[in-house]
């Protein structure tokens, strides 16, 4: 068992792709989308339906950017697709400079169809970040697959598993530092964990440049109407 095997089974996570296998897979990935309700929450609203987000994962989904763009240069296509409207999710991707944001799609294929069009993207070039039912026709499809597990569904944990769904399963659960995890795992994977740390606290001019190019985009907002892809106003 390697090392970085070795510390995320330890605090619960399951390889469902080995190591080594999952590494291959990751280098061909361009691009990272992620669930909102159940991945950056624990899935509950308030009666505003308003939800919250972690500094902790948003810390995460930065330092792997960054573990992406020591690697290519570039900085990796990053959406959010949500089958809900999410003004929480809208603030994040505005605030984190994401590519785009999907709302409102029941079949999250159509926005990752949508996505792919706009970006030159293939589904296996893709690395999706999930929780539930309504994820798994997109889990399918991509290139790697991390699920965040619940204890609460436990007969859904073994459907995913059992049905090759995923290639990682968070320790953490949702909305408890699970996108943190996921983040964590990849950059791992990435063979530069140690580099992106020591650069992001030396604030290095690799680090600048880098976050010069992530504030530059202009994140897009996308929403589902009557079976058509619009752009929207937030």
């Amino acid at each position: 068992m390697s090392h970085l095997t070795q510390i995320f089974t330890e605090i619960g996570g399951q390889f469902i792709t080995p190591e080594a296998e999952l590494m291959e897979k990751l280098k061909h990935v361009k691009a990272f989308v992620f669930d909102w309700d159940g991945v950056f929450t624990d899935g509950s609203k308030d009666h505003l339906l308003q939800s919250r987000f972690n500094e902790v994962d948003s810390m995460g989904t930065n330092l792997l950017r960054f573990s992406y763009y020591l690697n290519h240069k570039t900085v990796p296509t990053t959406a959010i697709i949500s089958g809900e409207k999410n003004s929480a999710a809208f603030t994040f991707v505005d605030r984190e400079r994401f590519h785009a944001s999907y709302s409102k799609f029941a079949n999250k294929l159509d926005a990752t169809k949508h996505l792919c069009d706009m970006f030159g993207l293939q589904t296996k070039e893709i690395c999706y970040v999930f929780d539930d039912v309504l994820d798994l026709s997109l889990a399918e499809v991509c290139g790697v697959r991390v699920f965040i597990s619940r204890n609460a569904n436990p007969l859904f944990n073994e459907y995913v598993i059992r049905h090759f769904l995923a290639d990682y399963v968070t320790g953490a659960s949702s909305g408890n530092g699970a996108v943190r995890e996921a983040c964590e795992l990849l950059i791992g994977l990435n063979g530069n964990y140690n580099e992106v740390i020591t650069e992001r606290k030396n604030f290095s001019e690799t680090y600048s440049k880098y976050l010069a190019l992530r504030k530059a985009t202009t994140p897009v907002y996308y929403a589902s109407q009557e079976g058509s892809v619009v752009e929207v106003k937030i």
